[in-house]
């Protein structure tokens, strides 16, 4: 059974950092690509951040420069740095795999964690 867990969110001032991060079990995880995507309240689940197998990352515009997606297959950990967050970063960040990394910009990947909350005051 696989399973995605995410850890690290929580509440900070706009300006801050977090580092989320999410430990897979379950599957051959140097062989997936793991990504990040969020959903806003009252708004649709978008495509954050994506890093495949070989370590090539691609990053949505609103978050490109300000974050950044690394992975451990060693730990079979997949981590989201953020920096200079913003309050209209506040959502809900959910873990994906998916041994396309296409599906996970897309938001159809095969394997999704239970999200953490992330909370930028102003």
């Amino acid at each position: 059974q696989v399973q995605l867990v995410e850890s690290g969110g929580g509440l900070v001032q706009a300006g801050g950092s977090l580092r989320l991060s999410c430990v897979a079990s379950g599957l051959t995880f140097s062989s997936y690509a793991v990504g990040w995507l969020r959903q806003a309240p009252g708004k649709e689940r978008e495509f954050v951040a994506r890093i495949r197998s070989s370590g090539t990352t691609f990053y949505a515009d609103s978050v490109k420069g300000r974050f950044t997606i690394s992975r451990d297959s060693a730990l079979n950990t997949a981590y989201l740095q953020m920096n200079s967050l913003k309050p209209e970063d506040t959502a809900v960040y959910y873990c994906a795999a998916d041994r396309a990394g296409s599906t996970i910009v897309t938001g159809g990947p095969a394997y999704w964690g239970q999200g953490t909350q992330v909370t930028v005051s102003p």
